[in-house]
């Protein structure tokens, strides 16, 4: 076991919200929770102040959260509109600067949909729109930052492992997030039934984009009905028809001596599923 693997919440639970606290309050309190992990959900725009995003950081730091971010749903990298393309840089420089201000160092990015075209057409649309992205970070001095390129859960959706991959082939600073909750709904369930399962998603990460990328993965983890086109809602930890579970999961990366970061994105429960994944975690080791 490496330094071990990191939990948290993505975006606040219902919990938290009861307490009438700001989101500049989350880190402390998820320490005291037990966790060490924090997405701040930015899906509908990066729309808080610096002064608000240096006190998440400032915050997170004093209580050991690791920070990540979650860039707009605005991004398209793969549209057939080369306007839209070009423009999402614009959103992943908005996640990088609040990233920075939160001293955080990945940003978690839904290439978009390939309904209309052809899927590798599409996949080249995307790296092409993220070679241009890459370009203006640089320019303005926000190159570094890891760009998460996430596994999604529709069947018309950019985003299946093989495709994930082939985007991080763009530069060093792209990297995969996966989702197993995605995963599992993109393909009608049945996809993580034991630890062998989900060992592969890390050894084919390993293989293709390096060791330390499979050690160190970005990881969203939930529950999530779904449909002949795939996902369709999230769940939380106590449904029992959808999957996928996280116990052999975690035997995964116990077996393995890996330290992903678990992001859980369970309906309104995420911190207490989140807890529940540590747990059982460290009732492993």
């Amino acid at each position: 076991m490496k330094n071990g693997a990191l939990f948290g919440p993505g975006g606040n639970s219902d919990s938290f919200n009861a307490l009438n606290k700001k989101t500049s309050d989350a880190p402390e309190w998820l320490k005291e929770l037990g966790l060490d992990a924090y997405e701040y959900e930015a899906g509908r725009g990066v729309n808080g102040s610096e002064a608000m995003f240096s006190l998440i950081g400032s915050n997170a730091k004093k209580a050991g959260i690791k920070i990540s971010i979650h860039a707009p749903y605005f991004i398209s990298l793969s549209s057939v509109e080369e306007e839209k393309r070009l423009g999402s840089a614009r959103y992943i420089i908005d996640s990088a600067r609040a990233l920075s201000l939160m001293s955080g160092e990945t940003m978690v990015i839904h290439a978009g949909s390939c309904a209309k075209i052809e899927r590798a057409l599409a996949v080249d649309y995307a790296k092409r729109a993220l070679e241009h992205a890459l370009s203006e970070l640089d320019k303005l001095g926000l190159y570094g930052f890891k760009l998460g390129i996430e596994t999604m859960g529709k069947v018309n959706q950019l985003g299946t492992l093989d495709e994930v991959l082939e985007l991080c082939t763009v530069d060093e600073t792209v990297v995969p997030v996966v989702d197993f909750g995605h995963m599992n709904a993109r393909n009608q369930g049945g996809v993580f039934t034991c630890a062998d399962d989900y060992k592969r998603v890390f050894d084919e990460i390993s293989r293709r984009k390096g060791a330390k990328y499979a050690e160190n993965l970005h990881c969203h983890f939930s529950k999530i009905e779904y449909t002949t086109g795939g996902e369709k809602r999230h769940l939380t930890f106590a449904d029992t028809t959808y999957g996928p579970e996280f116990e052999p999961l975690m035997e995964a990366v116990r077996d393995m001596g890996i330290s992903p970061t678990f992001i859980c994105e369970s309906d309104g429960t995420q911190a207490k599923d989140a807890l529940a994944m540590k747990k059982y975690y460290l009732s492993l080791k």
